[in-house]
């Protein structure tokens, strides 16, 4: 079991034979042949040169399949990963050169090693309290700002290096009337070629045949002689040996950014491994999906290979063309490289241009707007993270949007969380077992001298003083100073929830009476029974049965009111 642990691949490997190694490997070409386009592009978004966007899909997919937990998720280069890793090593460097590329490995090493860090600590648990509309914003502003960062290429038109958004389309606008011809058919010849393949004949791919024209309208053209930019032969051979810079001046100002990498590509993986599960009825281990990528960008940073986490287009396809097991991620990768030894040679004559419009189909397809529309119609708190996510993306520094996104996701359920729901419960006298129920929903008779709650949610920091105000409100507009907590629902209790109720306590006792405890969980039991929480309340006050609490309790009430009371609820009083 401990080996598993270790080498999780030993939990599938006895999965393999030979009509699942058939099915993978179907899966695997299908991901190789649309991989190419879209390693290359992305490359580009990443400021990289277009080898390394393939080197990181050869790599990076066998080593996350080898250690995470998805058998669907196929990992790599990603639009939203690549456009945060030109944003955070552009300032340092000058995309495309030797340097950038150091520092882009660098960046990947990193945040491979926050990601393993957050596996081995058993923090997975954490993505469940990040919103996914977070990088549903994220993603639609990196999408507008891919689309920005297109428009020269696509327009052919000078726009100054490191300008912001809004400076990019203002330039656009004042160059409207330099518009090259040429590249502009080049690049809407490819993107129209490509969405009409898509639409008429969806399982081929669509990108490279996009691609395959605009290269053939450039060379009848005579693009060369007219502006327009080849993208230049990438080399034939696998990823070759890097390693990145671990100087420590480097390493100190590379950390906050590789943070956010490592922060984005874990709620993307796992988000898309959960969505592809939900097909699949795979359970999916959050600890060892961060583990998987984690050591992906680790030792993808020595592979020539930048960041890279799971892909949704990829993922999705390799579940619906039939994958069965992990080793379809593998066979992916290592078709590719075949291809790339193959046809390396050709993508000399792939026009810049026609890579242009291929991004802007890219940066399309990452605009979820069905989600986008849900969210905006039914929730308006996921409405504020949306739109704050989004236009922090497009204004401010992408890794402090992510961060903004993720802070304020976890604000609103914090928010959520510190409001627990308090109902009043009475007995039902007309139901011959006597349970308790909500008074909103059967107004019932009610104790005037013991009132009775149930606390639905944990008793912690965050929801203390939600729980105080219900207690002082029930003493000071109800002069009522027993209380019964139903503690049925009550998951945890902080040591700041302890302090608490161990104030309000000794506050009822001042009055004669007390706050008392029934039906807590066994494990909510062990805390208090082993902290001073138990000590200081007092044993008297905790209780097996709601019938055994109102038995004991009914002992402390003051009888002269009993005697004058007319509501007579429980057993005892009459």
């Amino acid at each position: 079991m401990t080996l598993a642990r270790l080498l999780p691949f030993l939990r599938w490997y006895k999965l393999l034979t030979p009509a699942t190694l058939k099915a993978d490997m179907v899966a695997g070409l299908t991901g190789a042949v649309i991989v190419l386009p879209q390693g290359v592009a992305f490359a580009a978004i990443a400021g990289l040169p277009p080898e390394y966007g393939l080197y990181t899909a050869m790599i990076t997919p066998i080593i996350a399949a080898l250690f995470g937990s998805s058998h669907h998720l196929i990992s790599g280069p990603t639009t939203a990963i690549s456009i945060v890793v030109f944003s955070a090593i552009s300032h340092h460097a000058e995309p495309g050169t030797t340097e950038f590329i150091q520092l882009a490995l660098t960046l990947t090493f990193l945040a491979g090693v926050y990601q393993l860090a957050f596996g081995l600590a058993r923090l997975g648990v954490l993505v469940n309290f990040v919103s996914h509309t977070v990088i549903i914003g994220f993603t639609a502003g990196a999408a507008i700002l891919i689309v920005t960062s297109q428009m020269k290429h696509v327009l052919g038109i000078t726009i100054p290096k490191g300008e912001s958004f809004f400076h990019t389309w203002i330039d656009v606008w004042n160059q409207a009337g330099n518009i090259n011809l040429y590249i502009i058919t080049v690049s809407a010849s490819t993107l129209v070629t490509a969405m009409l393949i898509k639409k008429l004949t969806p399982r081929i791919p669509y990108l490279l045949i996009g691609l395959i024209v605009g290269s053939i309208i450039a060379i009848v053209l005579n693009g060369a002689e007219h502006g327009v930019k080849l993208v230049g032969e990438i080399p034939a051979h696998l990823p070759p040996l890097s390693l990145p810079d671990f100087s420590f001046a480097t390493l100190q100002v590379l950390a906050p950014e590789a943070f956010a990498v490592a922060l984005l590509g874990l709620i993307e993986a796992t988000s898309i491994s959960r969505a592809v599960a939900t097909k699949s009825n795979q359970r999916i281990n959050s600890n060892q999906e961060f583990i998987g990528q984690g050591l992906s960008n680790m030792v993808g940073s020595f592979f020539s290979s930048y960041a890279g986490s799971g892909s949704f287009t990829r993922s999705g396809i390799n579940y619906a063309a039939g994958a069965k097991t992990p080793m379809s991620a593998i066979f992916s990768a290592v078709f590719l490289m075949v291809t790339v030894l193959l046809i390396a040679p050709l993508t000399a004559y792939l026009p810049v241009a026609a890579m242009g419009g291929v991004i802007l189909i890219v940066a399309y397809n990452l605009i979820d707007f069905h989600h986008i529309k849900n969210v905006l119609k039914n929730s308006p708190s996921e409405t504020a993270i949306l739109l704050v996510t989004f236009f922090s993306t497009l204004f401010l520094e992408l890794e402090f949007a992510i961060y903004l996104g993720v802070i304020l996701s976890l604000v609103l359920f914090l928010a959520r969380t510190s409001i627990p729901e308090i109902p009043t419960l009475g007995i039902d006298a007309d139901n011959p077992k006597r349970p308790l129920i909500n008074i909103n929903k059967k107004p019932v008779n009610q104790c005037p001298q013991l009132k009775i709650i149930r606390i639905d949610m944990s008793v912690y920091f965050g929801s203390l003083n939600h729980i105080q105000d219900t207690i002082h409100n029930i003493v000071e507009n109800q002069q009522i100073y027993h209380i019964l907590i139903v503690s049925s629902g009550i998951n945890f209790i902080d040591l700041s929830g302890a302090e608490m109720l161990i104030t309000e306590n000794k506050r009822l006792k001042q009055h004669g009476g007390g706050l008392y405890f029934t039906g807590l969980k066994s494990k909510v039991y062990e805390f208090v029974a082993k902290t001073y929480f138990f000590r200081e309340i007092g044993n008297d006050h905790f209780f097996d049965s709601r019938n055994e609490a109102i038995r004991r309790i009914y002992k402390k009430l003051d009888k002269e009111v009993c005697e004058s009371c007319n509501a007579r609820v429980f057993i005892e009083c009459n």
